[in-house]
């Protein structure tokens, strides 16, 4: 019987996971550095977000199952991210995170893990 719990689990599951995008993508779209490389309409990517957040966390493995493998570098390519917009991408999601209450331990747990793939994305000099 398994005893460790997911991140997934942790920090509330689905609904967690839902409200945490939806904090995050007002912050992103109103963000100076971040928002000219997202679409206007921004729902699509939102649900990526979710499906990816979910299974990147421990859940379920929603994006592998909608979108296929992740490769997620791969994925980000075409679109210009630098060291700053991989900062500024996470200080959003802090931000986001701290909306919807999670606590301090669970919210540095998570960006530390989240810091794997925002810095892995840059592609693009300052």
């Amino acid at each position: 019987m398994r005893e460790e719990k997911t991140f997934y689990e942790l920090v509330g599951g689905a609904d967690t996971f839902r409200s945490l995008v939806q904090a995050f993508y007002p912050k992103v779209q109103a963000h100076p550095n971040l928002g000219p490389i997202f679409p206007e309409d921004i729902t699509p990517v939102m649900e990526k977000q979710y499906m990816f957040l979910t299974q990147f966390f421990g859940g379920p493995p929603l994006y592998s199952e909608t979108v296929g493998p992740p490769m997620m570098r791969a994925r980000h390519l075409p679109f210009p991210i630098t060291q700053q917009r991989a900062h500024d991408w996470l200080g959003c999601m802090s931000a986001a995170m701290e909306e919807i209450g999670l606590s301090d331990p669970l919210r540095e747990a998570m960006l530390e893990r989240l810091k794997i793939p925002a810095f892995h994305f840059v592609n693009t000099p300052e």
